[in-house]
This record gives structure tokens, sequence and C-alpha cells, in this order.
């Protein structure tokens, strides 16, 4: 089996990335990287220019951005059970890559205090913060997860977009937010991940 290297810091998006290693469940080698130093070393940078966490390297291959590192891990080890068969696929795409960009960019933008002016608003890729949460709200509430009825790696990666504005007070707690991040992180591969970082 080729080396799994998991690059990181337990203050960063690197946690969404653990939570998934974890459900995977494979032996990886974790290497803590500190803001402005590490980060930005020449040997760090020819992982990953953008000199920010999290990456992994496995073998050869080198994935950065959460999302794109949750797809991988789930379609590189298939035995953890975290992608749905081929032709069962649509939802899975759809909202994870839904959370990784509309979602997380009306997440963050509230979170920095920026707000779209309504003129400008069909530009951005979301709309408003309510639209966005409005449209995630459907794909939890009608089925346990967000591919349906099985946990999948798009439920790491959604479940953590809506935890982290619930934690944050950048999403409203609504009763299908809470009740859903409850259902994803109540996973043993959810507590190691959060006590590894919590330990980091």
């Amino acid at each position: 089996m080729s080396e799994l290297i998991f690059y990181t810091n337990p203050q960063s998006r690197g946690r969404i990335v653990r939570w998934m290693l974890e459900e995977v469940g494979v032996p990886y080698t974790t290497e803590i990287l500190e803001y402005g130093t590490t980060m930005k070393s020449p040997e760090y940078l020819a992982i990953n220019p953008m000199g920010k966490v999290p990456a992994i390297r496995h073998g050869d291959t080198v994935v950065t951005e959460c999302a794109a590192i949750c797809a991988y891990l789930a379609d590189a080890f298939p035995e953890a059970g975290l992608v749905p068969p081929p032709a069962e696929r649509g939802s899975y795409y759809r909202w994870l890559f839904f959370a990784a960009g509309p979602l997380e960019s009306a997440i963050m933008n509230t979170a920095l205090g920026f707000e779209v002016p309504e003129d400008k608003r069909m530009t951005v890729g979301y709309g408003t913060k309510d639209l966005a949460l409005d449209a995630v709200e459907t794909a939890i509430s009608g089925t346990p997860y967000v591919a349906g009825d099985t946990f999948s790696a798009a439920d790491v990666y959604v479940g953590a977009q809506i935890a982290f504005g619930l934690q944050f007070g950048n999403a409203p707690k609504r009763d299908s937010f809470v009740a859903y991040v409850s259902r994803v992180t109540d996973r043993e591969a959810y507590r190691k991940a959060a006590a590894l970082d919590a330990a980091a």
C-alpha cells in the first residue's frame, strides 16, 4: 500500500480531512505545519503552492482542497463504503460540491461581515446566505444523509460546513441542521478525529 501523508494544523479545515481519514480507516502519517513558517517553506510549497493546509500525499499523488480530498479518499479506498455506486452518485456529487462552493462562500462571507449587495446577487454563486442554506436544508430533510439513506464522504464535508456555521453563529440553529449535524457526528471516526486534533 502506498504511504499516505496528511499535512494539517489542528486549527484549520484539516479537521475535515482528519475526520475523513478516520472514516476511511487506513494508516496515515500526520505532519503538523505552522502558519507563516512551515506552511510557507519551499518543501511544503512544492506540495501546495498556496501554502495552506490541508493536503494529502498518497504515493505520488498530491491532493489539496477538502472536498477534493474527501472525494479522492472515498474513491481510493472503496472498501470503506463512503461513495455510492456510480449510477447513484448524482446527489453525492451535487451536494459535496455545493457545500464546497456556494455554501462555504455564503458562510465565510457572513463570518467576515460581507453581504452581497442586492443588485449583485445574480453574480455570485449563492445569491444570499439564506438561499444557500434553504437549498442544503432540502438535501438533509428528505433522507437521513445528503446522498440518500447511507452516510458518505459528502456527509463529512456538508456536515462539517453546517457544524462550523452553527458553532460560530454563521448559520441559524434550524432544527433540521441541528439534527443532521448530530446524526453525522455521532460516529466513532468523528470522535477519534476530534480527539486527535484536540491532542495536537
